[in-house]
C-alpha cells in the first residue's frame, strides 16, 4: 500500500488544538472532522469544506466549554452523525443527504458518566464506552440505550469488524472484549479474548487479525482466538514515541498506525499469512497523530493532529483505464474502485467498490454487457456485479480463464457457459444458484425467474426452464435444486419463457405453434398457430402474441380459450408498460403504431392472482367509478369475503354503495375487535363471526349448525325469525324439541295474516291437511290458480260442483282461462274447456284437447295459432303452425318476415310454385346484404335477374366474378366495352378508384395511368408505375420533375427530384432561378447543416456587402459563415463581412490569419497580423518558440513591454539548462527576478551561490533561507547532535541557562539513537532548570522531558526528574512503569501517603494483567479467583476457593451453577452439586429450587435412561434435607424441600420401573400420583404423562379423563388464563384446582396431536366413561383425602394412599404391601441395578427396610 500526501484541508494552529475525531460517511461522500472548538466540519470527498455545525452541551447552564467531543460516527445510511461528549451525553444529528440541509438533533442519550469512545457498525445500534467501564448500545428507533456488559475499567477504544456485525472494546486495564450485535455467518466466540499489557488506545480489526498498539511502542497482531500471531517491537527505537491511533483499510489488507510525526504502514501478505512493513512516513510539524480515518472505498486516508491540522492522503496501489470509459483504482490487493471516467455512470463519479470477501488478490477486471455488468477474477474465485443496482457476487470458480462465455440477457442472473455446463450466479448472492448440463446456450432457449413478482405465502421463488435436447424442456426449482418436470414435444423448440411467478411456461416450435405448460401439473395446451411474436406483459401474467394480422391477448392465461383479438397492420416489435399504461408497439413500414391494452384487467388481475388484495384495492381507488370498475369492485368484494379479509371487503361494498352490507360488515368487524381486545386472538375464527359471515353469504344452514355446535339454539331461531324464515324456525324448534313450538306456529300464522300473506297461510293450512281453509285463503289472496291445483289433486273436492263453480268463476274473472279450461277438462266438461282454452289463446292445450274430442277443429286451431303468433311479432314460431295447417304461402311470408332465410329457402326448394317467384328478389337482396354473394347469385339467376347479379358483384368489387358471370351470360366484346364504358362513366363521376379497378380487371393499367396523369394525380400515377412498370420509376420521376420545372411548378418538381434521390438537381434548379431560400431549405433538409451553410455562403457571395450581411443575419449564420470563410482560407471575404457587421470579429480574423501564416512559416507577415489582432504577446511567443530572441526582444520592447521580462526569463531558463549560470544570472537580474536566480541555485543544490545572491539582492529573505539551509544541514547527520550539545554547554558557561535548557530540550530521538546521550542531555536540562530557573519553569521542563525519558524507558531518571519538579504522582507512575514497586511504595509513603493505596491497586492490576494468579492470591484472594472466573477456568477457581473455606467455595459454586442454569444446563449444575455437595446456605435455596423445578419441566427425562439424573437430584435433596433437619429452620423451607425430595424420589422410581416390564402398573400409579402435585410440577406435563401411562396399561377411563384435562390445559396455556377450565371431573379429589400456569407448553406438538387424536377416537367409544375410578372409601382411588377429610399416608413405592395391608417404615413413612412385594419380586427376578438403588435410597431415607428376608447384593 502506498500513501501519497495530497493536501492539507485544515491548517494547524499555533498551540494545541487536538482533532478529537474523524469519520467518513459509508457512501463515501462526506468527511466529518471534530475540532477542539467542539465544532463538526463537513468536507466533500476531494477535501473541500462544504458545511459545518456546532455541538451543544447537555445542559446550557454549564456553558459551551464545559465538555469535549470524544468521538463521532456516521449512520449506515450516511444521513446522521452520532456525537459522544464528556458531559455524559450522546447526540444524534440528522444532516440529510444533500449539502446545506438543516441540522436537527433527532436523538439524545443521557448517560451516567463520560462517553470515552463511540462507533456505529453497519449492522446494529450505536455502540459506545463510558468512563465507568460500561459498554452500552443506543437504538435510535426506540430512543433508548441499554448496557451490553460492564467492567471496572474505563473503555479506551472501540473498533468494528469489516462486516459491521461486531465490535472490539479495549479497556484501560488492557482487556479486549469481542461482542456481536447482529447475525454473522463467520462469528467467533464473544467475550474477553485478550489481555494486553498496556491500554489498547490504538486498535484495529481485520479479517484475520486483531492489531493493538499503545504506549509501550509495540505493535502486536493477535489471531482470532486472542493468541499472539506476530509483533513489531519499537521500544528500543529512541525516535519512536507511543502509538496513539490505528486504522485498517476497508479490505483489511493494509494497516496504518500513527504516533509522533510518523505514520507506520503495514501490508498483509496473503501467501504467508503475515504482516510486512511497507513504509515509514515521517512528517515534521505534525506532532502527535490524534485521529485516522480511511474512506470506505479505500481511495483516501485522512489524518488529524494535535495542533488541529487535517491532512488528506491518496492510498492506491495502481490505476488502469478500461476502453477509455472506466477507471480501475486498485486500493488494495483485494479491493478495486471502479469509476466511470466521464462521471456519468450509474453511481455518478463515485463508482462502485469491488472487494473479494475472501481477501484474494483481484487481477483482472472487465466491464461487459452494454457497460452494465462487471466481471473480475482472482486465483480461486470469480466476481460478478450489476453496476446499475450495485449488487456484487463472489463465487468459487475452478475453470480455466477464457474457456467460459458470459451471458447478461437476464438482469437478475449471470449465465456462465463452460464445457457443456451452464452455471447461474444471482447478483448479490455469493453461492452458485445452480448448474445444469445443456448444449443449447441461446438466451431464447433458457428462461430464469428469480422472485420477480412476490406471491402470497411464498417467500423464495426461483425457477429455470431450459432444453435437454431439441425437443425436451426441463424445468428446475433452483431453491431446492430439484427437477420440477420434463416435457417432450413432437417438433423442434425455438423459443421458451417462464412467467414472472414461474407457474406457467410458454414455448414455440419451428412450426410456429405456441403452447402453454402448467408447471405444477405439466399439462400442455396449444393456444395459437402461426405465432410470429409472443411476450409476457411485464409485471403480470398477461400474454401478447401475433398471428398474421391478428393481435391476440390472454388477460387470464389460466383460461387459454378466452382470448381477446385485434386486427392490426404491421409487425409487433415490443410490449411497453409504464406510467399506468400498457401498449403493444407495432412497426408498419417506417411508421410505428401503438395499441393500448386494458390496464385495469392487467393490474387488477395480477394483484388478484398474487393474492395481494390490498394492492388490488389501492389500484381500484385510483379509478373512476365506471361499469368496468364496478365489476372489479364486486369481484374483489367476493374474493375478500371468501378470504375473510373483512376490512377490505367492507371498503369494497362501500365503493359499490351497498350500505346494508357495509353496516353488517361493520358490525362483524366490531365484534371481531372486541374479541381480539378481550382474548388477544384474531376474532375472525370466533363462532359468532363465522355464523354472521355465513348469514351474509345466505348460507343459513351453515350459520344454524355453527350456533348449534356452540349450544346456542336461541340465536339460531332468532336468526330465522329476524329473516322472516318462520318455516325454518318452526322446523328447527320441532327437531330440537323446543317447548314453544305451538306458540311459534301460531305466531307464524298470525304474522302471515297481519302481513296479508294469505297465500303463505294457505300453504300452511294445506300442509296441515285443512284443505277447505287453504282454498278459502287462496281465494281471499286472489290466488284461484292454487285453489284449482288443490281441487285437481284431491278427488273428493272435485265432486263438489259449487266449489268447482266458485273456483272457475274466480279463474275466468282474473282471465286465467287456461287454468279454468284445465279444471273443466278434469271435471269432464270438454266443450267449456275448449272455449276457455281458445279464449285464453292456450292453443297448445286446445290442439291436444281437439285431437281427442274434436279432430276436425285441429287444422283451424293451428292456423289461428299461427295468426296469433304473427300478430304478436313471433313470425318465426308461426312458420311450423302454417305448415301444419297446409298454408305454404303464409309460411313463406312468415319466414321472410322473421328473417328465417334458411327456412324460406327450404320452403322454396320444396314448393316451386309460380306464386313464390316474387320472393326470390328479396332473398337475393338479403344474401347480398350478408355478403353471401354466391347464394344471392343463385336466387338472381333462378329468377333470370342477371343484370342485378353482375351489378351486385361490381358493387362488391369482385370484378373477376362479375366478369365471369357477364362472360357466361354476355358476349366478350360486349363485356369489354361494358367495363371500359363503365370505367369512363366512373372517371367522369370522379370515382377514380373504382374506374382504376375496372381498367385493371380488363388488363388496361396504362389507361388508368393516363387517367391519373390527365387528372394531374401524380402520386396515384406513380403508384401504378411502381406496381406495373417498376423499372421506369426513377426516369418517370425525373421526367415529371422536368415537365413541372418547365411549367414553373418548382415545388412539385422539387418533390419528384427528391423522390428520384437527386436533391442536388433541385438545389441547382432553385439556384438557376435565384430562388436561394428554397435552395437553402432543400440543401439543409436533405444534405444536412453543412450543405445548408455552403448554400447560404454561396448565396451571400452573390450578394456581397450589406445585402450579404442581412441575409446571413436572417439565418443566424453570419458568425458561422465568417468562421467558415476563415476555415476555407477566404480571409478577404471574411474581412469584408466582419468590417460590415461584426467589427469585433476583425481582430479574431487577424489572429486566425496570423496563425495560418505562422503555420506556413511566414513569420514577418504573421507578426503584422498578430499586432493588428492586438496580441503582440503571441508574436513574442512565436519568436520565443522559434528561439529568435532578437525578434522577440524587438517586438516585446516595441509593442508589449511587460513581455520583455518573460523573454529574458525564457533565455535564462535555456542558459540554466545549458549550464551557462553567469549568463542566466545576468538575464534574470536584468529581468528584475533575483528570487528566480535564488530558486534555480537552490534547486541545483548550489547553496553558496543562492546565499550570495540573496544577500546582495534579497537581504530581507536571507534569514529564512539560512533557516532552510540549517534545517537541511541538520537533517543530514548525527554531528548536529554534538553541535547542539556544544552550543548548550556554551550557553551554560555563559550563564544563559534558559537558552541552554532550550538547546538540551531540542535534542530528539530522531537525531540520535543513543539513549544514554539522550538521557544525559535531558537530565542536564532538568538539573539546570531546577537549580537556576524558577519553579514554574522547572515544573514545565519536568512535564516536558519526563515523558520523553519514559519513552526511552529511563524510568529512574524520569522519576528523579519528576521529583525534582515536585511532581509526586508522575514520579510514582514512572516507578510503576519501570516495575520499581518498592521505590514507588517508598515515595508514596514518605512524600504523599494518600497514594499508597494507588500503588497497591496498580500492583494488583499488574499481577492480573500478567496472569500471575498465584502471586495475586497472596495479595487478593478474591481477585485471583475472579481472574480464573473471567478466563473461564471454573475448575481452578473452585479448587482455589475450596482450599480456603466452604463459604467461599459455595459462593463461586453458586455463581457457576446459576450461569449454567440460565444457559439451560441444569444437568451440568446438578453434577457440580453432586461433586461438591449442597450446603444448607439460605442464599443457595433459590438455586436448589430452580434446579429441581427446571429438571421436572424437562420432557426428555421421562425415560428409563434418565434414572441416573433423577437419582442424583434425589440424593442431593436428601443431603440438603438432612442438613436442614440438623439446624433451626429459620427460613421455613424445610417442608418445601422435603416435598421436592418426595417428587424427585417418585421421578427416579418411575424411571427405574420403566426398565422393568413387570412394573408397568407401578409406572402408571406413580404417574397418576404425581398429578396431585401439579401446584409444583408443570400441569400439562403431569396430566399428559399420567394419561399416557394409564393408556399403556389399559386404564382407558382414567387415560381419557387425564388426557382430556391435558388438552384443556394446553388451550388455557395458549390463552394465558385458567378461567375456562371445568373442574367437574376432579371434585372430591386432592388434585389442586388453583395451579400456576406454565409460560409455555412443555409437551412437543407431535405428542399433543397424538393425544388429541386418541381422545377424539375414544370419545366415540360408548364403553369409555369420563369418570375417575373409586375405591372402598367411595372416593377417587389415588386421593390421599378420604370422604370425611381424613388423610392417608402416600405409599413410598407407588404414591397411592396406604389404606390396608399397610407396611410401616422406621421414620413414619408407609408402603402398600402389595406394591412393596411386587417391587421386591421384580427386583429379584430382573436384578435391575436401578430398582436395587431405589431400595437402597428408601433404606437411607426411611431409616431402613422391614425385614423381608431378601438380599440383592
Amino acid at each position: 500500500m502506498n500513501i501519497k500526501h495530497l493536501k492539507n484541508i485544515l491548517p494547524p494552529q499555533d498551540g494545541a488544538a487536538k482533532i478529537t475525531a474523524l469519520a467518513w460517511s459509508p457512501n463515501n461522500v462526506k468527511l466529518a472532522v471534530s475540532t477542539a472548538e467542539r465544532v463538526v466540519l463537513l468536507f466533500d470527498e476531494n477535501g473541500e469544506r462544504r458545511d459545518k455545525f456546532s455541538t451543544k452541551p447537555a445542559d446550557s447552564k454549564y456553558g459551551k466549554k464545559s465538555y469535549l467531543v470524544k468521538a463521532i460516527a456516521f449512520s449506515p445510511d450516511s444521513t446522521k452523525i452520532a456525537v459522544g461528549q464528556t458531559d455524559n451525553i450522546i447526540y444524534v444529528y440528522r444532516i440529510g443527504e444533500e449539502w446545506g440541509e438543516k441540522k436537527v438533533i433527532c436523538n439524545k442519550f443521557v448517560q451516567s458518566s463520560q462517553v470515552t469512545c463511540l462507533t456505529w457498525p453497519l449492522e446494529g445500534p450505536i455502540i459506545f464506552g463510558l468512563l465507568e467501564g460500561k459498554v452500552r448500545a443506543a437504538n435510535i428507533k426506540s430512543n433508548k440505550s441499554h448496557t451490553l456488559y460492564q467492567t471496572d475499567s474505563y473503555v479506551v477504544s472501540l473498533t468494528p469488524n469489516l462486516r459491521g456485525t461486531a465490535f472490539l472494546a479495549g479497556h484501560a486495564d488492557g482487556s479486549v472484549v469481542r461482542y456481536y450485535v447482529s447475525d454473522d455467518p463467520y462469528a467467533e466466540p464473544q467475550g474477553k479474548i485478550i489481555s494486553h499489557p498496556v491500554p489498547p488506545y490504538a486498535m484495529a480489526w481485520t479479517n484475520n487479525n486483531i492489531i493493538i498498539a499503545g504506549c509501550d511502542k509495540r505493535i502486536i497482531m493477535y489471531n482470532k482466538s486472542g493468541k499472539i500471531h506476530q509483533q513489531f517491537d519499537y521500544s528500543r527505537d529512541e525516535t519512536e514515541r507511543e502509538f496513539t491511533t490505528a486504522v485498517t483499510s476497508p479490505s483489511g489488507q493494509a494497516l496504518v498506525i500513527g504516533s509522533y510525526d510518523r505514520l507506520r504502514i503495514f501490508d498483509y501478505n496473503t501467501s504467508r499469512g503475515m504482516w510486512d512493513v511497507k513504509a515509514n512516513r515521517e512528517f515534521q510539524g505534525f506532532y502527535t497523530i490524534t485521529a485516522l480515518a480511511w474512506k470506505r472505498d479505500g481511495s483516501r486516508l485522512v489524518c488529524g493532529t494535535l495542533c488541529g491540522a487535517v491532512e488528506l492522503f491518496d492510498s492506491v496501489l495502481r490505476r488502469t483505464v478500461w476502453k477509455n470509459k472506466w477507471e480501475m483504482t486498485y486500493v488494495g490487493p483485494s479491493q478495486v474502485l471502479v469509476k466511470p471516467l466521464a462521471g456519468s455512470g450509474p453511481f455518478g463519479s463515485r463508482g462502485v467498490i469491488l472487494r473479494s470477501q475472501y481477501g484474494f488478490e483481484i487481477h483482472d477486471v472487465r466491464i461487459m454487457g452494454k457497460d452494465r455488468y462487471l466481471v473480475a477474477r482472482t486465483n480461486e474465485t470469480i466476481l460478478l456485479g450489476d453496476l446499475h443496482r450495485n449488487l456484487l457476487s463472489e463465487v468459487h470458480w475452478g475453470a480455466e480463464p477464457g474457456t467460459e462465455k458470459f451471458y447478461f440477457d437476464n438482469e437478475n442472473v449471470c449465465m456462465i457457459f463452460s464445457a457443456g455446463e451452464l452455471s447461474l450466479v444471482e447478483y448479490g448472492n455469493n453461492d452458485i444458484l445452480g448448474s445444469v448440463r445443456t448444449e443449447f446456450m441461446n438466451p431464447h432457449l433458457i428462461s430464469v425467474r428469480l422472485n420477480e413478482r412476490r406471491q402470497r405465502g411464498i417467500e423464495d421463488n426461483k425457477k429455470m426452464a431450459y432444453l435437454l435436447d431439441l425437443k425436451t424442456i426441463c424445468m428446475v426449482d433452483l431453491v431446492f435444486g430439484v427437477t420440477v418436470g420434463q416435457v417432450t414435444h413432437d417438433s423442434r423448440i425455438d423459443w421458451l419463457e417462464l412467467n414472472e411467478t414461474g407457474t406457467q411456461l410458454l414455448f414455440r416450435d419451428k412450426r410456429q405453434r405456441l403452447l402453454l405448460i402448467n408447471v405444477g401439473s405439466l399439462q400442455k395446451t396449444s393456444i395459437l398457430n402461426y405465432s410470429t411474436f409472443v411476450q409476457w406483459v411485464p409485471g403480470s401474467d398477461v400474454v401478447v402474441a401475433q398471428s398474421r394480422e391478428q393481435l391476440c391477448v390472454w388477460y387470464n392465461i389460466d383460461i387459454p380459450e378466452r382470448v381477446t383479438t385485434f386486427q392490426i397492420k404491421g409487425e409487433v416489435v415490443d410490449v411497453e408498460r409504464a406510467d399506468g399504461r400498457t401498449e403493444v408497439i407495432v412497426q408498419d413500414g417506417v411508421q410505428e403504431l401503438s395499441y393500448a391494452l386494458d390496464e385495469g384487467l392487467i393490474e387488477f388481475g395480477t394483484a388478484v392472482d398474487d393474492g395481494d388484495f390490498l394492492r388490488a384495492m389501492n389500484y381500484l381507488e385510483s379509478l373512476p367509478m365506471t361499469a368496468e370498475a364496478e365489476t372489479m369492485w364486486r369481484t374483489l368484494a367476493r374474493l375478500t369475503l371468501e378470504g375473510r379479509q373483512l376490512y377490505i371487503a367492507e371498503r369494497c361494498f362501500a365503493a359499490l354503495g351497498d350500505v346494508s352490507k357495509v353496516r353488517y360488515l361493520q358490525g362483524i368487524n366490531h365484534i371481531r375487535q372486541l374479541i381480539q381486545e378481550n382474548s388477544g386472538e384474531d376474532g375472525v375464527n370466533h363462532h359468532e363471526v363465522q355464523a354472521r359471515l355465513a348469514i351474509l353469504d345466505k348460507q343459513f344452514k351453515t350459520a344454524e349448525s355453527i350456533y348449534l355446535d356452540y349450544n346456542n339454539l336461541g340465536a339460531a331461531m332468532e336468526m330465522y325469525q329476524e329473516l322472516h324464515k318462520w318455516d325454518e324456525a318452526v322446523q328447527l324448534a320441532e327437531v330440537k324439541g323446543h317447548p314453544e313450538v305451538e306458540s311459534l306456529r301460531r305466531a307464524h300464522l298470525q304474522w302471515l295474516l297481519e302481513t296479508h300473506q294469505e297465500e303463505k297461510a294457505g300453504q300452511m293450512k294445506e300442509a296441515e291437511g285443512d284443505y277447505m281453509a287453504a282454498i278459502n285463503m287462496y281465494l281471499k289472496a286472489g290466488m284461484p290458480a292454487k285453489a284449482s291445483r288443490l281441487v285437481s289433486s284431491v278427488d273428493e273436492l272435485r265432486d263438489d260442483p259449487d266449489l268447482v263453480g266458485r273456483i272457475t268463476n274466480a279463474l275466468l274473472k282474473v282471465e286465467l282461462y287456461e287454468q279454468a279450461g284445465d279444471l273443466y277438462e278434469k271435471v269432464g266438461q270438454p266443450q267449456k274447456a275448449m272455449e276457455s282454452y281458445r279464449r285464453g289463446q292456450a292453443y297448445y292445450r286446445a290442439v291436444e284437447l281437439a285431437r281427442h274430442h274434436f279432430p276436425g277443429e285441429v287444422i283451424k286451431i293451428e292456423e289461428e295459432w299461427g295468426d296469433l303468433l304473427v300478430s304478436n311479432k313471433q313470425a318465426d314460431a308461426a312458420i311450423s303452425h302454417y305448415i301444419e295447417a297446409g298454408r305454404t304461402l303464409k309460411a313463406l311470408e312468415a319466414a321472410i318476415s322473421a328473417r328465417q332465410w334458411k327456412k324460406a329457402v327450404q320452403i322454396i326448394e320444396v314448393d316451386d310454385e309460380v306464386s313464390l317467384k316474387p320472393h326470390l328478389l328479396k332473398l337475393g337482396q338479403h344474401f347480398a346484404s350478408l355478403n353471401d354473394l354466391r347464394s344471392a347469385e343463385k336466387f338472381y339467376v333462378k329468377g333470370g335477374m342477371y343484370k342485378e347479379a353482375i351489378e351486385m358483384y361490381n358493387q362488391a368489387g369482385e370484378w373477376e366474378r362479375a366478369h365471369q358471370l357477364a362472360s357466361r351470360h354476355m358476349g366478350a366484346d360486349e363485356v369489354a366495352v361494358m367495363y371500359v364504358n363503365q370505367a369512363q362513366v366512373l372517371e367522369g363521376q370522379g370515382k377514380f378508384k373504382e374506374a382504376e379497378k375496372l381498367y385493371i380487371s380488363v388488363h388496361e393499367p396504362d389507361l388508368a395511368i393516363t387517367m391519373y396523369k390527365k387528372q394531374r394525380q401524380y402520386d396515384q400515377m406513380m403508384r401504378l408505375v411502381r406496381e406495373y412498370h417498376p423499372d421506369l420509376v426513377q426516369s418517370t420521376h425525373l421526367h415529371l420533375a422536368g415537365e413541372l420545372e418547365q411549367e414553373n411548378n418548382y415545388r412539385d418538381a422539387e418533390k419528384h427530384y427528391v423522390a428520384a434521390e437527386d436533391w442536388k438537381a433541385a438545389v441547382n434548379m432553385y439556384r438557376s432561378v435565384d430562388m436561394w431560400e428554397d435552395a437553402y431549405r432543400v440543401a439543409k433538409q436533405h444534405g444536412g447543416a453543412n450543405a445548408g451553410k455552403q448554400v447560404a455562403f454561396l448565396w451571400a457571395r452573390t450578394l456581397r456587402g450589406d445585402a450579404a450581411v442581412k441575409l446571413l443575419n436572417k439565418f443566424g449564420l453570419l458568425e458561422q459563415c465568417i468562421d467558415y470563410a476563415c476555415e476555407s482560407m477566404q480571409f478577404e471575404f471574411a474581412f469584408e463581412l466582419a468590417r460590415t457587421a461584426m467589427k469585433q470579429k476583425v481582430p479574431d480574423i487577424h489572429y486566425k490569419y496570423a496563425m495560418a501564416l505562422e503555420d506556413d512559416g511566414k513569420y514577418s507577415e504573421a507578426e503584422s497580423e498578430f499586432i493588428q489582432a492586438g496580441k503582440p504577446k503571441e508574436a513574442v511567443l512565436m519568436y520565443v518558440h522559434a528561439q529568435d530572441w532578437e525578434s522577440a526582444q524587438r517586438v516585446a520592447e516595441a509593442h508589449d513591454p511587460d513581455s520583455v521580462g518573460d523573454v529574458l526569463v525564457g533565455q535564462a531558463k535555456v542558459a540554466f539548462t545549458e549550464r551557462d549560470y553567469p549568463r542566466a544570472e545576468a538575464l534574470l537580474l536584468r529581468a528584475q527576478r533575483p528570487e528566480l536566480a535564488v530558486k534555480f541555485y537552490r534547486d541545483s543544490n548550489q547553496w553558496t551561490e543562492a546565499l550570495r545572491v540573496c544577500k546582495e539582492y534579497l537581504p530581507h529573505k536571507l534569514s529564512a533561507l539560512q533557516d532552510e539551509y540549517d534545517r537541511t544541514v541538520l537533517s543530514r547527520g548525527s554531528q548536529d547532535v554534538e553541535t547542539l550539545l556544544n552550543q548548550a554547554q556554551q550557553w551554560e558557561e555563559a550563564g544563559e541557562y534558559n537558552r541552554a535548557v532550550d538547546c538540551y530540550t531540542k535534542v530528539t530521538p530522531h537525531m540520535s539513537s543513543d539513549t544514554t546521550l539522550l538521557e544525559k542531555a535531558w537530565s542536564k536540562a532538568g538539573e539546570l532548570a531546577v537549580k537556576f530557573l524558577d519553579a514554574d519553569k522547572a515544573e514545565e521542563v519536568a512535564r516536558h522531558l519526563g515523558p520523553r525519558l519514559l519513552e526511552i524507558k529511563r524510568y529512574n531518571a524520569a522519576a528523579q526528574l519528576f521529583l525534582a519538579g515536585d511532581l509526586i504522582k508522575e514520579a510514582i507512575d514512572a516507578f510503576i512503569s519501570g516495575h520499581e514497586w518498592k521505590k514507588a511504595k517508598n515515595v508514596a509513603r514518605e512524600l504523599e501517603p494518600r497514594y499508597e493505596t494507588y500503588v497497591d491497586s496498580a500492583y494488583k492490576d499488574f499481577l492480573k494483567n500478567e496472569g500471575k494468579a498465584e502471586a495475586l492470591a497472596d495479595v487478593d484472594l478474591t481477585g485471583a479467583i475472579d481472574m480464573y472466573v473471567e478466563s473461564g477456568q471454573w475448575t481452578r477457581a473452585l479448587e482455589t476457593a475450596a482450599s480456603h473455606s466452604a463459604e467461599l467455595l459455595h459462593k463461586y459454586l453458586a455463581k457457576y451453577a446459576t450461569s449454567m442454569i440460565k444457559n439451560g444446563q441444569a444437568l451440568g449444575a446438578l453434577a457440580l452439586y453432586k461433586q461438591y455437595g449442597a450446603a444448607p446456605f439460605s442464599q443457595n435455596f433459590n438455586i436448589y429450587r430452580r434446579l429441581a423445578l427446571d429438571m421436572m419441566s424437562m420432557h426428555d427425562l421421562s425415560s428409563p435412561q434418565a434414572y441416573r439424573n433423577w437419582a442424583d437430584l434425589r440424593d442431593m435433596l436428601l443431603s440438603l434435607v438432612d442438613n436442614l433437619r440438623q439446624h433451626e429452620d429459620r427460613d421455613g423451607v424445610q417442608a418445601e424441600f422435603e416435598q421436592l425430595l418426595i417428587l424427585a424420589h417418585y421421578m427416579a422410581a418411575r424411571s427405574a420401573y420403566m426398565a422393568t416390564p413387570q412394573l408397568e402398573k407401578l409406572v402408571a400409579k406413580v404417574a397418576v400420583s404425581l398429578v396431585r402435585y401439579t401446584d409444583v410440577l408443570p400441569a400439562d406435563k403431569a396430566f399428559y404423562e399420567a394419561g399416557m401411562s394409564c393408556k399403556n396399561v389399559g386404564w382407558e377411563n382414567m387415560a381419557f379423563v387425564f388426557l382430556n384435562r391435558f388438552l384443556d390445559l394446553c388451550e388455557a396455556i395458549e390463552e394465558g388464563s385458567l378461567d375456562s377450565l371445568d373442574h367437574t371431573d376432579f371434585l372430591d379429589t386432592d388434585i389442586p384446582y388453583e395451579i400456576p400456569l406454565p409460560d409455555s407448553l412443555t409437551v412437543p406438538e407431535p405428542l399433543r396431536e397424538e393425544a388429541k387424536e386418541w381422545v377424539l377416537a375414544v370419545s366415540m367409544d360408548q364403553r369409555v366413561e369420563q369418570i375417575l375410578p373409586t375405591d372402598e372409601r367411595g372416593v377417587y382411588e389415588a386421593s390421599l383425602v378420604g370422604a370425611d377429610n381424613s388423610r392417608f399416608p402416600a405409599c413410598v413405592i407407588s404414591g397411592y394412599p396406604v389404606i390396608r395391608n399397610r407396611l410401616d417404615l422406621k421414620r413414619g413413612q408407609a408402603a402398600n404391601k402389595e406394591d412393596w412385594n411386587k417391587l421386591i419380586m421384580a427386583t429379584k427376578m430382573s436384578s435391575s441395578p436401578e430398582c436395587q438403588d431405589v431400595l437402597k435410597f428408601i433404606t437411607a431415607w426411611c431409616g431402613g427396610l422391614p425385614g423381608m428376608g431378601y438380599n440383592f447384593q
